[in-house]
């Protein structure tokens, strides 16, 4: 089996360092492919649409990008390198679309590209990273970018693609996800921690804390102003005021992670405990019974689209051929579903 990077962490930096001596002596670890030509994405982006960030394979350099038409169901699987000709990276993390621009966070290539959403091509990119995860806009003129193994957020121009300054983490050498409210983010501390720090955006500083759930990971602000927060023991919904737990959500026994998403409205949460449920975000009680059976997929990822509410679910297979991605009405009723690149884990909506 090929352990991707989601995989590797929770074993320790033993068994992570192990693994990058294996993939060392595989003549074909990290080798990438240049393709000799480049093709142009004049019509294949227009309207609304869906990326997915498929990771690949850790220390394999082939993580990809999908694009997909939920109108007319076509996908289009290796569009950054069929745009760029140069590999996407190591372990793609996340994606965001800011300012019409997108930005893909490339986790193992310490890298973030600036591609342009409608033809795929790239407008620059964001170096000397060690680790980044996430990237979240405070204003058009500065991001957050957090890091797996920094113990810093790096502080950055979206404009420039330069970094600018560090928030320092003393204590938490991982971060993960960002989300806002008010003045202020929240922020996951994900590897081996139960940490969710406060940070003011208007002085770059961290103010406040509080513990949650081991190995925090997503973070979701909903439309009454909870913080929602995914991690391995089930999930929270948090008064940001009083950052103090409202409600607690106990992940299932069989369950290898938890995955939220809102939907358009941010009224209601989504939620991937083996099974797929769904609650409005003022319940006090989680549901009985799900909205989709997980049967024996391995989740990988989950999105809903803000306009349609339909559902995405992704499955990751063995993790070594091409993942599955799912589409769903808000019935829970299956749509379609598409092939992409392998582990596919993140969406981004346009």
């Amino acid at each position: 089996m090929i352990f991707t990077h989601r995989f590797l962490q929770p074993f320790g930096r033993a068994f992570y360092l192990s693994c990058i001596l294996a993939w060392l002596f595989a003549p074909a670890a990290c080798m990438p492919f240049t393709p000799p030509e480049t093709e142009e994405f004049t019509t294949s982006a227009t309207g609304e649409g869906l990326f997915v960030v498929n990771q690949g394979n850790f220390m394999y350099a082939n993580a990809s990008l999908s694009y997909y038409n939920p109108q007319t169901k076509d996908i289009e699987n290796e569009i950054f390198v069929r745009a760029n000709g140069i590999n996407l990276g190591d372990v793609a993390q996340s994606m965001v679309l800011y300012k019409e621009t997108a930005y893909v966070v490339v986790n193992n290539s310490g890298v973030v590209f600036a591609i342009d959403p409608k033809t795929f091509t790239l407008k620059g990119m964001l170096t000397g990273l060690v680790s980044p995860r996430n990237i979240h806009f405070v204003n058009e003129d500065k991001a957050y970018i957090t890091d797996l193994y920094a113990e810093s957020i790096a502080v950055a121009d979206p404009i420039t693609l330069q970094i600018t300054g560090i928030i320092p983490t003393p204590g938490h050498a991982s971060t993960e996800a960002i989300t806002a409210w008010e003045h202020l983010v929240f922020v996951s501390c994900w590897s081996y921690d139960n940490t969710l720090l406060v940070i003011n955006t208007k002085t770059d500083r961290i103010v406040d804390s509080l513990k949650v759930g081991s190995h925090p990971n997503q973070l979701l602000t909903d439309a009454a102003g909870h913080i929602w927060c995914a991690t391995q023991e089930g999930i929270y919904r948090i008064d940001p005021q009083d950052k103090k737990a409202l409600l607690k959500i106990p992940a299932s026994p069989n369950a290898f992670n938890t995955y939220i998403a809102l939907n358009g409205t941010q009224d209601s949460l989504y939620y991937i405990a083996n099974d797929l449920y769904v609650m409005h975000i003022e319940d006090v009680y989680p549901p009985s019974l799900p909205l989709i059976h997980g049967e024996s997929r391995l989740f990988y990822g989950l999105a809903v689209d803000p306009t349609s509410s339909h559902i995405y679910l992704a499955d990751a297979l063995n993790y070594v051929e091409p993942g599955h991605i799912l589409r769903y009405n808000p019935q829970g009723e299956l749509l379609d579903d598409f092939i992409t690149g392998i582990n596919p884990s993140a969406f981004c909506f346009k």
